[in-house]
């Protein structure tokens, strides 16, 4: 190598590490500080447009991943990598006790306090979360749980924060579970009542603007999500998240928003001829056609139609952290040299939610976002760690092993079931570190990093 080229790699090199370290010390916000907006004045209860919005310090095995990067002289992804940890994105609270989450999410609000930004906390530790499947832990009881939520609750004090409580709780009713039964005890008259409780402790501190469940626009139809919300409590607390942890198109999101607010605007409002009769609203099922989101504006022609003098007030944020290039098919595998049948192809595609290839991140996470209703665009599943063990024995992957399979691959029953041959490895843990799907998440990023 030329000595002048020599030098210049040197430096990128240096310069990757030297983030990669201002990252192991938890600087992030400085490295994000030539990017960020200023500060700007924030709602008295989460975050205005504007607002500066809260980087965490960053996730374990991120900056191991970006220094080996760099020493291996892969700066360009070393970098990558270290811009998306400078990027804003929620904190995750899922267990502990009841002191321990108070003190930890008061040390969160701290952080932010100091960055002069609003955090986004999530809250996830309900009886029975993820139909005890991947994710599964949480709360023992009801009991338990208004205890930790309580506390939870403290620990914001009356700091300004945007709460993110119970991703799937309303997706995955335990009812959705197969439940209750022995194995699984939980009702959904008890799921209610711990979503009810948790937004009354929570709306109970000033500046925070509580966000319940509202799946994504390829799962519950309008009549149903908005059900659920009302059961929920949605009424007093901000409003609801969608697509969190998923891949559905921004656009689809924005109007399957829009359409479960003014749903739930219709069905409240005594005035109008649907009042209480949810069944009634229109979907991104009919009149339109899921799958075609070129008939979704008979959809919104028809709540435009309804709608009457009702007044949607219900407001929603959409999780962008990973739906750039949109939900992954899979029908790639369906050609050579994957050459998987139609049975497999249909299955990986009921588990696309499913540490999926080819996604990319999304939209920055922002509040200026345009739309009425949309507070903001979040990244609210952290980019880089893993959904679970995507395998076969957890019923998220399947696979022909005799249509394609690689040297190295595992050849027998019980270790083909925990393996994934979409990535040709076994899956980390949920919530650990995934380096490839990380590098994947970077590289493919869109908007471009």
């Amino acid at each position: 190598m030329r000595p002048v080229l020599a030098g210049r790699v040197a430096r990128r090199v240096s310069f990757a590490a030297a983030l990669s370290a201002a990252l192991i010390t938890g600087s992030a916000a400085a490295a994000s500080a030539a990017t960020a907006s200023p500060a700007h004045s924030v709602s008295a209860r989460g975050a205005a447009p504007g607002s500066r919005l809260f980087v965490p310090p960053p996730s374990s095995g991120a900056p191991q991943q970006i220094l080996s990067l760099a020493k291996g002289h892969d700066v360009k992804d070393a970098l990558l990598l270290a811009e998306m940890e400078a990027i804003p994105r929620a904190v995750w609270f899922t267990s502990g006790t009841p002191a321990q989450v108070q003190q930890q999410v008061r040390q969160t609000m701290a952080q932010a306090a100091f960055e002069r930004a609003v955090p986004t906390l999530v809250a996830y530790d309900i009886p029975g979360r993820d139909c005890a499947q991947f994710s599964a832990g949480g709360a023992l009881n009801l009991a338990d749980y208004e205890a930790w939520i309580s506390a939870f609750a403290a620990g914001i004090g009356h700091g300004r924060a945007v709460v993110i409580l119970e991703p799937d709780a309303l997706g995955l009713l335990p009812s959705n579970c197969g439940g209750p039964n022995p194995t699984y005890p939980f009702t959904d008259t008890d799921r209610y009542a711990e979503i009810q409780y948790a937004v009354t402790a929570l709306e109970a501190r000033p500046g925070a603007a509580v966000y319940l469940d509202g799946t994504h626009s390829a799962w519950l139809n309008t009549g149903d999500m908005s059900t659920r919300l009302l059961t929920a409590g949605v009424q007093r607390a901000q409003g609801f998240f969608v697509n969190l942890s998923n891949f559905q198109p921004t656009p689809e999101l924005v109007d399957y928003g829009t359409w479960v607010s003014d749903c739930i605007a219709i069905v409240t409002d005594p005035s109008n001829p649907l009042f209480n009769n949810p069944a009634a609203c229109p979907s991104q099922y009919f009149p339109a056609t899921q799958s075609d989101f070129s008939t979704w504006g008979l959809t919104t022609a028809k709540f435009a139609q309804i709608m009457g003098s009702s007044v949607a007030t219900t407001h929603f944020v959409i999780d962008t952290s990973r739906n750039g290039n949109g939900p992954n098919n899979m029908q790639a595998f369906a050609q050579p040299p994957f050459n998987q049948p139609a049975s497999v192809i249909s299955a990986l595609a009921s588990a696309n939610w499913c540490n999926p290839p080819g996604a990319g991140l999304g939209v920055r996470p922002t509040t200026r976002t345009n739309v009425p209703l949309l507070d903001a665009y979040l990244w609210v599943k952290t980019p880089g760690q893993s959904d679970g063990s995507c395998d076969a024995a957890g019923n998220a992957r399947a696979w022909d092993y005799t249509a394609y399979t690689q040297p190295g691959w595992p050849t027998d029953a019980a270790s083909q079931a925990l393996f994934d041959p979409l990535w040709g490895i076994d899956d980390p843990a949920a919530g650990s570190w995934f380096p490839q799907q990380a590098l994947q998440l970077a590289q493919d990023a869109s908007p471009r990093l």
